[in-house]
């Protein structure tokens, strides 16, 4: 089998929100609720990632180090799609975000050339 190769499909808008993982909306985690409201939204897709170790606007370092008894670890999400359906959703990330930090950048999406194809 040939290795696969990889095409353009041009230009997007990255949304990286940095909260915390015992951040609360509604009783329920903000970095749950942004991934909720995304794929409400038709949004290509939205990760969540857990942090080792950070710190934010209070300055107080969050680890996962064996000695810490931490359990609010920094969280990322991501969510990549077109630039108009990205800051569609602004607007929803800002209400539940609160101390948290939505950074935007432009990005290339790149495909598998072979995606969509089977055998």
């Amino acid at each position: 089998m040939a290795p696969s190769t990889m095409r353009s499909t041009g230009r997007g808008l990255r949304a990286m929100v940095f909260t915390g993982e015992n951040d609360l909306w509604n009783r329920k985690p903000v970095y749950s609720e942004i991934v909720r409201r995304a794929r409400k939204a038709g949004l290509a897709g939205a990760s969540v990632f857990r942090g080792m170790e950070g710190f934010g606007a209070s300055s107080l370092i969050h680890t996962s180090r064996l000695l810490s008894l931490c359990d609010d670890l920094p969280v990322a999400v991501v969510i990549v799609d077109e630039e108009s359906r990205v800051r569609a959703l602004l607007p929803e990330l800002s209400e539940v975000v609160g101390d948290g930090l939505i950074v935007l950048d432009e990005v290339e999406v790149m495909r598998s050339a072979d995606e969509g194809r089977t055998g």
